[in-house]
């Protein structure tokens, strides 16, 4: 059976045979046959009142609804072309392999690879028509005339015009197929190159034979005519020879030898005295002509011997041509224009590609076009160059492209797609596009240690024996010696100690604005603010400063986008880092959630390795748009509803910071980055996209993009690095609003009730600028706001525009609101600009503490309030910050060795001291008031006399610490300080003697003032099995003197019981810091804890949850 159709009632049905008949079913059971054709039924088609078939015999038959009779035949024969007819056809009665009926017309396709229209009355007209079988090498373009010859394996060679008519003029059978053609300079003769070592001479206009030779028996795979009258032509085959002949005289008369393989390109010099030969081994190698003589000519020469055509693939002239695949693919052709201007080029994957001539140096500049479907085997620009010509290998087709001069490439839109590597143009520089763009982010599980530790993990060292049992004395167990005294001295907490049983995330100082944009939005009408910092969502209740929180994700966020759909209101999508994207538990993964009852929706996980730096909302908000980090950039939509994967594709080879849909579309996106602004559609399951065209503009160029917005009737904005703002039509560029910001432009929001777009950039504030504007919808008019934060520049990273007000978050982790009537300011929220936040201190009676940071700052929240009461800038890093016993002072030791003592009334210095070089890591009071200890990487522990006033004179200090100092404690009644250093080993040291106490015994019977070392049997049970690489950072007693917390290097917080002697105690823990914990304090009254992030910069406040009486 070759061809069936259904016939007008749904029991019948119609087959076409190999034998010519048509068989009619009724249901599964054959009715009778019809003899239809002599050989097979090809196609067939039913019509409303009857059928019409089509076979190899080339006759095209109409029938009646029952295949009764024939009601007409059609012979496509030669004699029946119409005078319209575009070419000639190939044969009488070529075998019919399509057929399709409308209009009065019957349209054919044959197997000759022509489309023909035959009319109901009989004449014939020929649409279309190509080569029909094998592949397509020999292409010719006529030195004057706009017609091109080509010569293919189906035994034809052909002659086309190229004008607008794009008919087929003339077209002969050879005895076999060929490879390969060639005008003569004069355009009378053609030259063909068969498949059998032969080749022959023809009449350009009749086609007739002229002569013919046969000296070889492998393929003839060049030929070309010396350059002015023709004498010599050269003929190369794959017997790895060429040979020359004189033309007039039709006599061999030189071979060239030397070549190790088959010759794939041979062009002569133009004074027909040189021979260029490229061959299969990538050797290009050159002879003397007519001899034949091999010459050795040095690169260098090669480029100043002018040459008549040039179609060779290799030498310095041409390496630039190469992809960065070269290994795999092979460029098969090229050709320059004759003034040696452009070289186009055709390769094994069917691209065509426009480069300069020479296209010297690796990886050139180029243009590329979609062509073929694999092989391009040849390409040939006309005599005038004002077309090229590329042929197909088994697609079997030719192609002509129109070549438009630069000068004139105004408003059309050109099918190129530009080369991906624009090595040469930088897109300009910034600090903090830089700092973004080569970020790398660590997922939580491989996050290792934040400090230079080294030596054997507390849980993994052996205990050294007691005196008793060294001595072998056994004591009874039930002991006559006085009670142990208490491990540590119970602050302030009433009679009854009541244990902890939970913590709960209650409030987070801190916004991610570093490296991360447009996360900051308004949610509930401008009520409440949504963002996120470390791993948790953030929903901010303007008003009074409440937070509530989402903490299903077990990684960092990267990105926040918000559903505009009136139908998904207060729907959210977060992004996160990950590991690779083996759809593990580490995989990256969207999370959709709800912001008001913190339901997650959706997750899904992700092909992007590395992480997602980007998420956002189709028009319908049911499609979902992500961005990876992985070196692809890949670019999914997903059905976010279904969890279901539509399209990805990779985005472009350099970072893509934001891609958005466009606000009225489901299918339309743009992606902007690194030198790179793509336009794309979403078409069924896949993706398409186009470059920004750059060319319509005097001197445009591409630079690197950070932001995104949209107007109406297909307007694009993009934000740029250089504060440029550049609006697109379409994909073409239309015009730059110049300078539209001092500095980047790195944030961009469309208002959708009122098209007006917001922008947010980086300047120094001015009197007339700003770093946030509000333009009209096509960027013409702007007014400019500035932020009162008192900083030296303002960078912004988010914008979003609510109901008469614009929120704003800035790099230095301030929210901030502004009014659009007033301009006023209001920051919502703060946070430390650089980490880690090494320094945490609670106030000793009131809900207060401090942070001191990377950032140079030493800041004093309110836990109460919800906010930060005030700030210091120090100037320099600070390490570690601590309060006197009574609140009036503060003590903050600086990563320069400096330490500064603070009255915290008036924030005016006391005092201050540098006896150290190297960073202070921690600073304490002790309980008595009266001295200072100063613990530093210098493995020192400094005592300071306070008694003595603020001249700071150190009294003495502790020797023989092994490494560097992380925590210190002092004893109750002051004359101790126990020290965690960076071997895992704690020491106990007199105060203010610095004499190191080995004493066992005696150390077991003092009582703390405060616990925070990680080390010590009575805390051995927080060193967990997995911390082969990260370890415990950070701890802290309750005052309670039961319960314990801890911070660790995978961004944990746990809760133990203290003490807690026994390895891998058990314990409850939270999720919310990226990796790092650095610091962790219990609040007076043991009614929060306090946690300090170290990349996330973030203070996290818990709630802590007692057990009831």
């Amino acid at each position: 059976m070759m061809c069936a159709v259904y016939g007008w009632t749904e029991e019948m049905a119609f087959s076409g045979t190999s034998t010519g008949d048509v068989c009619i079913w009724r249901d599964v059971f054959l009715v009778k046959t019809v003899k239809a054709h002599d050989g097979p039924v090809f196609s067939m088609h039913a019509l409303e009142k009857g059928f019409v078939t089509g076979g190899k015999d080339g006759v095209v038959a109409l029938w009646d609804d029952s295949f009764e009779r024939c009601l007409k035949t059609y012979a496509i024969k030669r004699a029946d072309l119409a005078p319209g007819s575009k070419g000639l056809l190939l044969e009488d009665n070529p075998s019919i392999r399509a057929i399709s009926l409308g209009h009065g017309h019957i349209l054919v396709g044959t197997k000759n690879g022509e489309i023909l229209e035959v009319d109901k009355s009989g004449p014939v007209t020929l649409l279309v028509q190509g080569h029909m079988e094998g592949e397509v090498w020999g292409l010719a373009t006529h030195p004057y005339l706009p017609i091109c010859a080509t010569v293919s394996d189906d035994k034809t060679l052909r002659i086309w015009d190229l004008s607008p008519s794009h008919c087929m003029l003339a077209v002969r059978k050879l005895k076999k197929g060929g490879r390969c053609c060639c005008f003569s300079p004069d355009g009378k003769a053609l030259a063909v190159g068969l498949n059998d070592g032969s080749f022959l001479m023809a009449n350009a206009d009749t086609l007739e034979d002229l002569v013919s030779f046969h000296h070889r028996k492998d393929v003839i795979s060049d030929i070309q005519f010396s350059p002015g009258s023709g004498k010599y032509l050269a003929v190369a085959s794959h017997d790895s020879f060429v040979d020359i002949y004189n033309v007039t005289s039709s006599k061999r008369v030189g071979v060239c030898k030397g070549a190790t393989s088959y010759i794939t390109h041979i062009d002569w010099d133009s004074r027909g005295k040189l021979l260029q030969v490229n061959t299969g081994a990538k050797e290009q190698l050159f002879f003397e002509a007519p001899r034949g003589k091999k010459q050795t000519i040095p690169s260098v020469e090669v480029e100043k011997i002018s040459w008549a055509t040039w179609t060779s693939v290799l030498g310095l002239c041409c390496e630039g041509i190469w992809p960065i695949i070269g290994e795999v693919t092979d460029v098969t052709a090229s050709c320059l224009t004759s003034d040696k201007m452009v070289l186009a080029t055709g390769d094994d994957l069917g691209f065509v590609k426009l480069f300069r001539y020479p296209a010297k140096g690796k990886f050139g500049k180029f243009k590329k076009y979609v062509a073929h479907s694999t092989h391009v085997t040849n390409v040939r620009w006309t005599y005038d160059d004002s077309m090229l010509v590329t042929l197909g290998g088994a697609d079997m087709s030719l192609m002509v492209w129109t070549s438009e001069v630069e000068r004139h490439r105004e408003k059309k839109n050109c099918d190129s797609e530009e080369s991906d590597t624009d090595s040469e143009e930088d897109g300009g520089y910034d600090s903090d596009v830089t700092r973004e763009n080569e970020i790398s982010y660590t997922i939580r599980a491989l996050s290792t240690n934040i400090r230079p530790m080294f030596g054997v993990k507390p849980h993994l060292q052996q205990k050294e024996p007691s005196v008793d049992e060294r001595q072998g004395v056994v004591r009874p167990p039930v002991s006559r010696a006085p009670p142990q005294p208490e491990k540590l001295q119970s602050n302030n907490v009433g009679k009854k100690k009541r244990p902890i049983e939970d913590l709960v995330l209650e409030l987070a100082f801190g916004y991610r604005g570093r490296d991360c944009r447009n996360n900051v939005h308004y949610l509930n009408d401008g009520d409440d603010i949504i963002y996120h910092t470390a791993s948790v969502g953030i929903l901010h209740n303007v008003a009074t400063g409440t937070q509530s929180f989402y903490q299903e994700h077990n990684d960092d966020i990267l990105c926040l986008t918000v559903n505009q759909h009136p139908k998904f209101i207060n729907i959210v999508a977060t992004g996160q880092v990950g590991d690779s994207a083996d759809m593990s538990a580490t995989a990256p993964s969207v999370h959709i959630w709800d912001a008001v009852n913190k339901q997650t929706l959706s997750i899904l996980r992700c092909s992007h390795s590395k992480g997602v730096c980007s998420v956002s909302f189709s028009a319908t908000g049911k499609l979902l748009l992500s961005v990876g980090l992985d070196p692809e950039h890949t670019v999914t939509i997903w059905r976010w509803q279904e969890g279901a994967k539509i399209a990805s594709r990779g985005g472009h080879n350099q970072r893509i910071f934001v891609a958005e849909f466009r606000p009225d579309s489901d299918t339309q996106f743009v992606s902007v980055g690194i030198k790179h602004v793509k336009f794309w559609t979403l078409a069924g399951r896949a993706l398409l996209s186009k470059k920004g065209l750059l060319s319509t503009l005097e001197d445009a160029r591409m630079q690197t993009m950070l932001a995104v917005a949209f107007g109406a009737n297909n307007l694009t904005f993009t934000g740029t690095i250089s504060g440029d703002v550049c609006v697109w039509k379409d994909h073409i560029l239309c015009r730059v609003v110049a300078r539209a910001h001092n500095g980047p432009v790195f944030a961009m929001y469309t208002t959708l009730r009122d098209g007006l777009i917001v922008t947010g950039g980086k300047e120094r504030p001015s009197k007339e600028g700003g770093a946030v504007k509000l333009w009209d919808q096509e960027l013409r008019r702007c007014r400019a706001f500035r932020l009162e934060t008192g900083q030296v520049t303002d960078c912004v990273r988010s914008v979003c525009r609510g109901k008469g007000k614009i929120l704003v978050g800035t790099r230095n982790s301030e929210i901030i609101e502004v009014g659009e009537k007033n301009a006023a300011c209001n920051i919502l929220v703060n946070g430390h600009v650089d980490g880690p936040i090494w320094g945490l201190a609670t106030h000793p009676s009131r809900d207060f503490f401090l942070s001191a940071a990377e950032d140079g700052t030493v800041r004093l929240w309110d836990i109460a309030d919800k906010k930060m009461l005030n700030k210091v800038n120090l100037g320099h890093a600070a390490r570690t910050v601590c309060y006197s016993p009574e609140g009036d002072m503060v003590a903050i030791g600086m990563k320069n060795g400096e330490f500064i003592i603070l009255l915290v009334s008036s924030l005016k210095i006391w005092g201050k001291k540098r006896d150290r070089r190297c960073a202070i890591h921690d600073i304490r009071f002790s309980p008595d008031s009266r001295y200072l200890a100063v613990g530093s990487s210098e493995n020192s522990v400094d005592f300071y006399d306070l008694t003595l006033g603020p001249t700071l004179n150190r009294i003495s200090y502790c020797k023989d610490i092994p490494s560097f100092v992380i925590q210190m404690d002092f004893s109750a009644d002051s004359r101790h300080l126990q020290v965690s250093s960076g071997c895992y080993k704690r020491h106990v040291y007199e105060v203010p003697s610095g004499k190191h106490l080995v004493d066992h015994a005696a150390i077991d019977r003092i009582t703390w003032a405060t616990w925070t070392s990680i080390l010590g049997d009575e805390v051995m049970g927080i060193w967990s099995r997995h911390a082969e690489k990260a370890d415990v950072t950070c701890a802290c007693v309750s005052h309670s003197g039961i319960s314990l917390v801890t911070g660790d290097d995978f961004g944990m917080v746990k809760l133990y019981d203290f003490p807690c002697p026994e390895k891998f105690a058990k314990h409850k823990r939270f999720l919310g810091h990226s990796p790092h914990v650095t610091n962790i304090r219990f609040t007076s009254g043991d009614r929060h804890v306090v946690s300090a992030g170290g990349d996330d910069c973030s203070l996290l406040v818990w709630k802590c949850v007692h057990t009831p009486h």
